[in-house]
């Protein structure tokens, strides 16, 4: 199974809030269970130290002769070591009792209070030395008198609260994220959707729509805003499309028309001073013409239907065509024209549309390439299966600022104004591209530009 969906779904918008909302309820937990364990501590805290306290005042009040058995014969009852007591001299050695030393932490500063002592147990039955809580007292004859009971039962509820924080914890933050994961994967498909549905529509294809499912939740108002939005801008570009379109049609007509009767009206006044005019006339008019039926030409290739009718394409044949239809012009200008045609995957598309795109790059190249240059036409499968063909020169190149301009309808840069043309080669070269799903992008330097053109494979 592919991890990119996973991926994705731990980038989303909703992954984050549900990690955000683990944490803070996993914080919030330990905070609770640590206030819980706090005052379930000191509360059997207060209970033992009362339990000390009565013990031992029983004891200090008890006639002092026979204190020393009475302490034997608590000490033989309590064989479960409920309660421990020592009866010691003002040596601190034994005389009674299952405790054998005074615990250090007792010292005379704290008589009558209670404390967390480390408590030596000697007798029969035990021989250990324990956390517990213990207290001490003087009595009047100098002996001391200790009792203690082992902690471990407040640690107990310490270590009870921790488990239940553990098992707390993985009982609801695994299904949390488990739960959060399925929910995030049902709105990443979405937007990978919306995605893929975007990819035509950054190409110019603004017939295609986002889907819109009938949750109608915040992803399908913003798609449904969208596909509104797209269709009024398809609307205003058919409008702006179809004025130019008729702009075209209309002048091209009567311009046509012009041209025929200049050009009668050269024929009249061959070899005569006039002649030279009216061929400036037609040159004109013929400059014109041309630009009209490439500005028809783009508005054609931009109709996406044209692309029902695409082919299996050899593009090495349509490469080698072009090189051998501009060779003779490269080479009286003296220009070496290089091509290497490699292994290429199958294609899909129009060979004399890409015949056009790519003889229009190439002509380019020759064209403001200088006598005694080079043009280099290549085509290889890149590492990612897709052909691509590169087109490079020795010209003077594209400065970085002019590269997505150059694509433009009617673009020239300040080197090529000099040159014939009309600006709209390219933009030709880009609407053919386009219309095969292809990619076009330009680079190169100072000592020439670069071409490149990416079919992925069919």
């Amino acid at each position: 199974m592919s991890l990119r969906p996973l991926t994705d779904a731990w980038r989303s918008a909703t992954s984050r809030l549900i990690i955000i909302y683990g944490a803070l309820f996993a914080i919030w937990c330990v905070v609770l269970l640590g206030v819980v364990q706090w005052e379930a501590s000191r509360y059997l805290s207060g209970v033992v130290d009362q339990m000390l306290a009565a013990r031992i005042h029983y004891l200090e009040n008890t006639d002092q002769r026979r204190l020393p058995a009475t302490v034997e014969a608590a000490s033989a009852i309590d064989v479960q070591g409920f309660m421990w007591i020592g009866l010691f001299d003002a040596k601190g050695a034994r005389i009674a009792g299952n405790i054998s030393k005074v615990p250090e932490e007792l010292t005379l500063a704290d008589e009558g209070v209670v404390r967390s002592v480390n408590a030596s147990l000697a007798g029969p039955t035990r021989n250990a030395t324990l956390r517990a809580r213990g207290i001490t007292r003087v009595l009047p004859n100098g002996d001391r008198l200790v009792v203690a009971k082992e902690s471990t039962t407040i640690d107990g509820i310490g270590a009870i609260i921790s488990r239940g924080l553990l098992w707390g914890l993985s009982l609801t933050l695994i299904p949390g994220l488990l739960g959060g994961i399925l929910i995030a994967r049902g709105p990443a498909r979405r937007i990978r959707a919306i995605q893929r549905a975007m990819e035509p529509i950054r190409e110019g294809d603004l017939s295609v729509r986002l889907p819109v499912t009938r949750g109608g939740d915040e992803v399908d108002l913003l798609a449904a805003t969208v596909n509104t939005t797209l269709t009024e801008i398809e609307r205003l570009l058919g409008e702006v499309k179809g004025v130019s379109d008729n702009i075209a049609h209309d002048l091209r007509t009567p311009l046509t028309r012009m041209r025929t009767r200049l050009y009668r009206l050269q024929q009249q006044f061959e070899g005569k001073p006039e002649a030279e005019q009216l061929d400036a006339c037609v040159a004109e008019i013929d400059t014109v013409l041309s630009r009209f039926r490439a500005l028809l030409r783009v508005s054609e290739l931009e109709d996406r239907q044209r692309s029902a009718c695409f082919e299996n394409m050899d593009l090495g044949a349509v490469l080698r065509n072009v090189h051998e239809f501009y060779a003779p012009l490269a080479e009286d200008r003296g220009q070496l024209f290089e091509i290497d045609v490699g292994r290429l995957p199958p294609l899909r598309g129009d060979p004399q549309l890409m015949f056009e795109a790519f003889a229009n790059l190439v002509g380019n190249a020759i064209k403001f390439t200088p006598n005694g240059g080079a043009v280099r036409l290549v085509a290889l499968t890149d590492p990612t299966g897709d052909a691509r063909v590169d087109i490079a020169d020795t010209g003077p190149g594209i400065p970085p600022n002019e590269r997505e301009a150059v694509f433009r309808r009617f673009y020239r840069g300040d080197e090529t104004r000099t040159k014939p043309g009309c600006g709209l080669g390219l933009a030709i070269v880009s609407a053919i591209v386009r219309l095969h799903g292809f990619s076009l992008s330009v680079g190169g330097n100072e000592k020439g530009a670069v071409f490149s053109v990416t079919c992925p494979a069919a």
